[in-house]
């Protein structure tokens, strides 16, 4: 088994030949951005946070270490991730898409290290 390459991106910038299979990981679509110039290969909303951590988030940096800890018990319970790994394994570069303004406090940063651990463990 190879492991994919797990890349993240705003949708908000343009795509590129280089992202390779594009997954929108945000539960909500994304403000003005349409579907068909998106180019979004799967949205994966169902694994997300839950729209209980991310209003409790608000996006305020204060609460971001709750928030990482919520999110990852979130994300070791979601029995969809097993079948996301299996699908994006023949994929030899994937790119989460997210729209969150802050970098360094958005939960693509979590489910992006999640995933790849859990490809080192298979």
């Amino acid at each position: 088994m190879k492991i994919p390459k797990i890349h993240i991106k705003r949708i908000y910038e343009p795509a590129e030949s280089t992202d390779g299979f594009r997954v929108l990981v945000d539960r909500l679509w994304p403000r003005g951005i349409k579907k068909e110039k998106a180019h979004v290969d799967e949205w994966a909303k169902d694994i997300a946070p839950s729209t209980e951590i991310r209003v409790a988030y608000g996006h305020i940096p204060e609460r971001w270490e709750k928030f990482k800890g919520q999110y990852l018990a979130e994300l070791k319970k979601n029995e969809d991730i097993p079948h996301y790994l299996d699908k994006w394994e023949e994929h030899p570069v994937i790119t989460l898409l997210y729209a969150a303004k802050d970098e360094k406090h958005a939960h693509v940063l979590v489910l992006q290290k999640y995933l790849q651990d859990c490809y080192k463990k298979r």
